[in-house]
């Protein structure tokens, strides 16, 4: 047998070479394919992308109330305009302000009321009274937003009240209580018309608006 394989010992090899080649092709190259590097790096950058963009999706956010303007008259220290939201009532407009005077009648204003735009909150004076509102300028003067306003009593209201008047502004205002420190009581509602800048135009606009 050891005299055989010598003698044929190149046959040999060529048979073992053979076989292993057979081995090597159907068990080797049968086993799954390796997926290229490449290819797990790019799915798993995919991957944090699509998380990343998960956590940092914004929150569907609350809807902000309207802003609006709201114009604050008579017993307030600090009278003025005052920006506002549709959310906020007549007292947080108030607060806004600075409150209300010593000679406020609160029981005229409603405090619990939504305040609007282009809305005008007027605090009258203790004892003052309310009448039905006239249109002034496109809007009406308010108690609180219940369309009242106030007849202003022109012989006892300081410049701050008068300014509540439509058409009379700080200088008009002055002018009607130096007349009246000068000649005394206004008698009639119509001796306003001798305060110069105060016509029969203007006078029109204020008659039912004024007490004596």
């Amino acid at each position: 047998m050891k005299d055989w394989l010598i003698e044929h010992k190149i046959i040999v090899v060529v048979v073992a070479i053979i076989a292993l080649g057979g081995f090597y092709f159907f068990y080797v190259n049968d086993g799954p394919e390796p997926l290229p590097t490449n290819s797990l790096s790019s799915e798993k950058k995919f991957q944090g992308e699509e998380k990343e963009t998960e956590k940092t999706k914004p929150a569907n956010l609350p809807e902000l109330p309207e802003k609006i303007m709201v114009d604050v008259k008579g017993q307030i220290k600090l009278p003025g305009v005052y920006q506002a939201n549709t959310s906020e009532r007549v007292i947080d407009v108030i607060s806004r302000a600075g409150g209300l005077t010593d000679k406020a009648d609160q029981g005229q204003v409603n405090f619990a009321e939504h305040v609007q735009d282009e809305m005008i909150i007027y605090i009258p004076a203790k004892g003052e009274e309310v009448l039905p509102s006239a249109p002034t300028g496109g809007s009406q003067i308010t108690t609180s937003g219940n369309q009242k306003e106030s007849k202003i009593n022109i012989n006892k209201a300081d410049e701050t009240e008068l300014q509540n008047l439509p058409g009379i502004g700080p200088a008009k205002a002055a002018a009607i209580i130096e007349y009246r420190n000068t000649n005394g009581p206004f008698k009639a509602i119509e001796d306003l018309k001798n305060i110069s800048g105060i016509g029969d135009k203007t006078f029109e606009k204020l008659k039912d608006l004024l007490a004596i």
